[in-house]
């Protein structure tokens, strides 16, 4: 059904009757909305959101919509709330999950379930899965929309000529250590396999985060106003990140790039990646081996934390303008739109009800891979989330660079790293 929603310019009479006269009811103009997108892994991304919004466009074509891409996640926040702070914010972002607390604090974006009081859309906010919806003072803020957790991928075809089971990826952080050492390939000095990479830059915090939970860890509250990063749990973690390069030579030393660790292992330059489940269609499409997805290695438990943007809809916007962006947001998301866009991308489908579609039946079939990130949820917690997210998630980049290049020991980055984050932080606790 179109959505009826028109936007109508004042005219004088003597316009108006001209108007009147001669312009086609087809002359009025579409609500336009503009949307932020944050391009920040590989993939045919911007193809299928295009497609998306074509799509949506073609039922409601009473609205338009402009994808504006805007890089990677931080920096779509930083322009987001910079448009919003100069008068001119898109009314619609897909933003990470994490922002949401920084967001509320700008005063930059109206709840969703605000806007929905009707007995359907309280349905559609219910049908989320849990480990996807975030709720503060006891409202949905945004809508999930391209999630994901950490998993960890592996080359069946390197683990055979290693002399591995080729369906048995490692379970534990000692069997890491064990498979990667029979996984490196050296060729005197140069390394032409390595066992394992993890990503420690530029946004390190969050793979960190998925091995400090299987250890049992938790970077924050849960309320957005205080930090747990030097805990005893957290600094064996990131002890054991450095020590996969500096102690047992699996990984190469320093810092590892989150943009080039799919290449290196769609190229065979390492046989083990740990990276987001957005980057399965690409490796999908691209590696020329048999490969698998399993759930972190765990060292006291199974864990990981989710991942991904939401649909955020921003402040400065006319009721019209938020009724076209409703309009969109249940239809992107309903079951048959998730389980496309997890098919394209690799995302995660964001409700079970995305799961039964016999789209997604039929592609889990082809990509069993694509059931790991849908089990791991049941394990997952919340991604690191506080007020002043970009500056705390910033702090913590940077200690888990600081232990990965050896410029300071695990436990001191974590502490200094805490230390600030608590200074940042006092207003709101």
């Amino acid at each position: 059904m179109t959505l009826a929603i028109r936007l109508f310019r004042p005219l004088t009479a003597a316009a108006l009757t001209l108007a009147t006269l001669c312009a086609p009811a087809s002359a009025q103009e579409p609500v336009q909305l503009q949307m932020y997108y944050p391009i920040a892994v590989g993939g045919k991304i911007s193809h299928t959101v295009e497609e998306l919004v074509g799509d949506f466009e073609k039922l409601h074509p009473d609205i338009h919509i402009n994808p504006v891409y805007t890089g990677d996640y931080a920096t779509t926040v930083t322009k987001a709330l910079t448009a919003f702070r100069g008068g001119n914010a898109p009314q619609i972002a897909v933003i990470g999950d994490i922002e949401v607390y920084s967001l509320i604090d700008a005063g930059a974006i109206v709840p969703v379930s605000d806007l929905v009081d009707d007995q359907a859309g309280h349905a559609w906010l219910d049908s989320f899965y849990p480990a996807f919806i975030r709720k503060i003072d006891n409202k949905v803020w945004s809508i999930p929309f391209q999630r994901s957790t950490v998993v960890l991928y592996w080359n069946k075809q390197a683990f055979q000529t290693a002399g591995l089971a080729g369906d048995t990826p490692p379970a534990t952080w000692q069997q890491v250590v064990d498979f990667g050492r029979k996984l490196v390939i050296r060729d005197g000095d140069n390394v032409k396999q390595w066992g394992i990479e993890i990503p420690s830059t530029p946004n390190g915090y969050w793979n960190f985060q998925g091995i400090a939970a299987t250890n049992g860890g938790q970077l924050d509250n849960g309320k957005g106003t205080a930090v747990n990063f030097d805990t005893p749990a957290n600094v064996e973690a990131l002890t054991w990140l450095t020590d996969l390069a500096q102690k047992y030579a699996v990984s190469p030393k320093g810092t590892i790039a989150w943009g080039t660790t799919p290449q290196d292992f769609i190229n065979g330059k390492t046989a083990m990646m740990v990276t987001t489940t957005g980057n399965l269609a690409t490796v999908r499409d691209n590696a020329s081996f048999p490969f698998g997805i399993a759930m972190l290695p765990q060292k006291t438990r199974r864990g990981s934390p989710t991942g991904g943007g939401n649909l955020y809809l921003f402040n400065n916007t006319t009721p019209e303008q938020r009724q076209a962006a409703i309009a969109f947001m249940r239809w992107v998301s309903a079951p048959e739109q998730a389980a496309r866009w997890s098919i394209a991308t690799g995302y995660v489908a964001t409700s079970p009800a995305a799961w039964e579609t016999q789209a997604m039946r039929d592609y889990v079939v082809k990509v069993p891979q694509a059931l790991v990130a849908r089990e791991q949820l049941g394990y997952s917690q919340p991604e690191l989330s506080t007020y002043n997210s970009v500056q705390i998630q910033d702090l913590l980049n940077r200690a888990v660079e600081a232990a990965v290049t050896l410029s300071k020991p695990p436990a001191q980055g974590l502490a200094e790293a805490q230390q600030q984050a608590d200074r940042l932080l006092k207003r709101y606790q």
